[in-house]
């Protein structure tokens, strides 16, 4: 399925809308939370750009309060961001452990939404799938 960055940033903001009305203590009747709401999007594509990519994943991560959304493992991708102080660069690993070929078909990551109140927007492309692999943390796993 194709996905233009407009409707990437549409899902993202529909996401942390969401993260952020079910977050509030007054919807869910709980004490307020010392952190504020963490949620993001998450797509792989293939393009040399997130404006340019197909979209072949996308999913969703909600870290704060708790850990959820539509990513398979949400608790470790929590885990890579909170050590990378909600930065998706910072997760990432040098992938010196893994040969790829050197074929060109470029793959692009993205990362949109709020981190502890702060906007994240990440994007990173990689020269092929093994090598996005290879680099890839839990966040990216999916």
């Amino acid at each position: 399925m194709r996905r233009s960055a407009a409707t990437i940033a549409c899902m993202a903001g529909t996401a942390v809308g969401l993260a952020t009305l079910t977050a509030g203590p007054a919807a869910a009747g709980e004490p307020h939370s010392l952190y504020a709401p963490s949620a993001v999007v998450l797509t792989v594509g293939q393009g040399e750009s997130a404006a340019a990519a197909t979209v072949a994943r996308a999913v969703t991560l909600t870290c704060k309060p708790t850990a959820g959304g539509t990513h398979p493992d949400a608790k470790a991708a929590c885990a890579d961001l909170e050590r990378a102080h909600g930065q998706p660069a910072l997760t990432l690993n040098d992938g010196s452990g893994r040969v790829c070929p050197k074929i060109y078909a470029p793959v692009t990551v993205t990362a949109d939404g709020v981190w502890e109140g702060r906007r994240v927007s990440y994007e990173q492309t990689f020269a092929n799938s093994c090598v996005a692999q290879s680099r890839a943390s839990d966040l990216f796993d999916f």
